[in-house]
């Protein structure tokens, strides 16, 4: 199951500022043309032409319009715009939108293996885990385009409450710090509440480039998927649930 980036919540927010915007933007157009046109006079007279010389107006009057003016442009560019850039999806690289890595898979497969560590992208909130397609036996990950040039991309996000997941070098496993929840490399559930395994995003290669859409969540696996057979390599870096010291 996919979802997108943006939450429901999220673009009734999206339309509420657009909404905010565009009055603002109508209530300043109108106090600015007040300040230099006159609309006609008070006793329901013609309306004076576009062209030609406005209708005096008092100080009172021109600074009454003045603030009406600011005030429009105030909701306009603070809360209008500012609350659909805060709240738009990121489409230039930043999470939220389709992510170009620098680097080539063969140098962050180097990189995984010689740390033992997942590569790890902040601003995208994803690790790069190695993963063989030879072992997907049942295409759950590459009928989705969720591995490509041998990787994965694996959400951070615990999926029992969002804590976010590090990795465990001794156990080689992911272990949420919150609720004890652990996940194997491959990110598929192991032990603790979560109820699947870690979420993730599709990946894909294009030349020597590396693409990842944080614009699209792909569910993880359901409980019992263990594609990898992994046990853990060492000790936890987080105490099973149940265990006392």
């Amino acid at each position: 199951m996919r979802t997108l980036g943006a939450t429901g919540a999220q673009w009734v927010i999206i339309g509420l500022a657009g909404a905010i915007a565009v009055a603002g933007f109508g209530l300043m157009a109108i106090n600015v043309a007040g300040l230099f046109r006159s609309s006609g006079t008070s006793t329901g007279g013609p309306r004076k032409p576009f062209l030609g010389r406005p209708r005096q107006m008092t100080r009172r009057a021109f600074f009454r319009k003045a603030l009406g003016a600011a005030f429009g442009f105030a909701m306009f560019e603070g809360f209008g715009l500012g609350s659909l850039a805060f709240l738009w999806p990121s489409l230039s690289g930043g999470f939220g939108g389709e992510i170009t890595l620098a680097m080539s898979a063969d140098d962050i497969k180097a990189q995984i293996r010689s740390t033992k560590l997942p590569f790890y992208y902040a601003p995208g909130r994803f690790y790069l885990v190695e993963y063989d397609p030879a072992q997907d036996v049942d295409g759950i990950y590459t009928s989705k385009g969720l591995v490509a040039d041998g990787l994965m991309a694996l959400y951070q996000r615990c999926v029992h409450l969002g804590c976010r997941v590090p990795f465990c070098q001794a156990s080689q496993w992911f272990e949420c710090p919150c609720h004890g929840s652990k996940y194997n490399r491959a990110g598929e559930y192991q032990q603790g509440p979560a109820p699947r395994g870690l979420d993730r995003f599709p990946i894909k290669a294009e030349g020597s480039s590396l693409k990842v859409n944080t614009g699209i969540i792909e569910t993880g696996p359901s409980r019992g998927t263990n594609t990898t057979g992994q046990n853990p390599e060492g000790p936890f870096c987080v105490t099973p649930a149940g265990s006392h010291h």
